[in-house]
C-alpha cells in the first residue's frame, strides 16, 4: 500500500473491541446503554444546579461544568462506535478522525483540570471559610472555566498540527474503538518521533501540574482539619471532599491503569479494552458518586422530579366529606 496524507478519503479503519459477530449485538446493547446512563446522569445534575437557588455556588457550578465535559467527552467516542456496528462498517474519514482526536483530548483535559479547579475550591472554602465568597466570586470561576478551555485547546491542537505532518497508508488498521493518538502515532508510516516526544512532555507537564495542585490543596486541608476540635465540623468538611476524592481517585486511577496495560501488554486490542474504563466508565460513575454521596444534590434531584412529574391533586368527594346535601 501507497502512503499517502490524504484528507478525502478513508484512510483508517477502526477494528473496534471485538472482531466476533455474535458479540456485536450485546457490545452494542451493553455501550448503548452506558451513553444513554451517561447522558441521562449528568444531564440531571446539570439541571438540578440550574433549577435549585440553594446550589448556586462555586463547588456546584463547577460540577454542572464537569458534568456537560464529561457528556461532551463520551459524545466524542460512543456514537461513531455505535453507527459502526450498526451499520457493519469499520471506515472513519481522515477529518472526522482528527476532529475526534481533538475533542477527545480537549474534553478529557479539561476534565483533569476541573477537578484540580475543584480541588482548590475546597481548599478555599475549608482553610479560608470567611473570605470564601469574596475569593471565589463568579468572574474567577468563569476565569479558571475558561483557563482551562485554552490550554487543552491549544494543547489539543499542538498534537493535530504535528499528526497532520505524518503520513499513512489508505486502509491503515486502527486496534482502537475511537481514533487515539498513541495509536496513530504507533500505524504511521513516516517518522514520529517528534510526536511522540510532545506527548510525552506535554503529558506530563499536565498531569504534574493538576496532581500537584490537588496534593498541595488537600494537605493544606487536612492540616486546617487536624487543627479543629469540633467533631461535627471535621465530618461536615470531609462530607464535602468525599465525593470529589472518590472521583479524583477514579479518573487518575483508571489512567494510570491503562497506562500500565499499555507498558505490560504487548496486545493492542487488550489496551483498547481497557481504555474504556477511562472513557466510559469515570464518566457514567460521576453521577452516582456526586449525588449518592451528597445529600445537597439529592435533595435537588428530589425537588427537580417532582416538579418534573407532579403528584395528582385529588378532588374530595362532597359526599364523603359531611357537606353533601341531596
Amino acid at each position: 500500500m501507497t502512503a499517502k496524507n490524504l484528507t478525502g478519503e478513508s484512510p483508517f479503519l477502526l477494528l473496534g473491541l471485538s472482531d466476533d459477530p455474535q458479540l456485536q449485538p450485546l457490545l452494542f446493547g451493553l455501550f448503548l446503554s452506558m451513553y444513554l446512563i451517561t447522558v441521562l446522569g449528568n444531564l440531571l445534575i446539570i439541571l438540578a444546579v440550574t433549577s435549585d437557588p440553594h446550589l448556586h455556588t462555586p463547588m456546584y457550578f463547577f460540577l454542572s461544568i464537569l458534568s456537560f465535559v464529561d457528556i461532551c467527552f463520551t459524545s466524542t467516542t460512543i456514537p461513531k462506535m455505535l453507527v459502526n456496528i450498526q451499520t457493519q462498517r469499520k471506515d472513519i474519514s481522515y477529518p472526522e478522525c482528527l476532529t475526534q482526536m481533538y475533542f477527545f483530548m480537549m474534553f478529557g483535559g479539561m476534565d483533569n483540570f476541573l477537578l484540580t479547579v475543584m480541588a482548590y475550591d475546597r481548599f478555599v472554602a475549608i482553610c479560608h471559610p470567611l473570605n470564601y465568597p469574596v475569593i471565589m466570586n463568579p468572574h474567577l470561576c468563569g476565569l479558571l472555566v475558561l483557563a482551562s478551555w485554552l490550554v487543552m485547546f491549544c494543547v489539543a491542537m499542538l498534537h493535530i498540527l504535528l499528526l497532520v505532518r505524518l503520513t499513512f497508508p489508505v486502509g491503515t488498521e486502527i486496534p482502537h474503538f475511537f481514533c487515539e493518538l498513541v495509536q496513530l502515532l504507533e500505524v504511521a508510516s513516516s517518522d514520529a518521533l517528534v510526536n511522540t516526544i510532545c506527548l510525552y512532555v506535554v503529558t506530563a507537564l499536565v498531569c504534574a501540574f493538576s496532581a500537584s495542585g490537588i496534593l498541595f490543596s488537600y494537605r493544606q486541608i487536612l492540616s486546617s482539619l487536624m487543627k479543629l476540635s469540633n467533631t461535627a465540623s471535621k465530618h461536615k468538611a470531609f462530607s464535602t471532599c468525599g465525593s470529589h476524592l472518590c472521583v479524583v481517585a477514579l479518573f487518575y486511577g483508571t489512567g494510570f491503569g491503562v497506562y500500565l496495560s499499555s507498558a505490560v501488554s504487548l496486545s493492542p486490542r487488550y489496551r483498547a479494552v481497557a481504555s474504556v474504563m477511562y472513557s466510559v466508565i469515570t464518566p457514567m460513575l460521576n453521577p452516582f458518586i456526586y449525588s449518592l454521596r451528597n445529600q445537597d444534590v439529592m435533595g435537588a434531584l428530589g425537588r427537580l422530579l417532582r416538579r418534573a412529574v407532579p403528584c395528582p391533586k385529588w378532588i374530595p368527594d362532597p359526599k364523603l366529606s359531611g357537606h353533601y346535601k341531596p
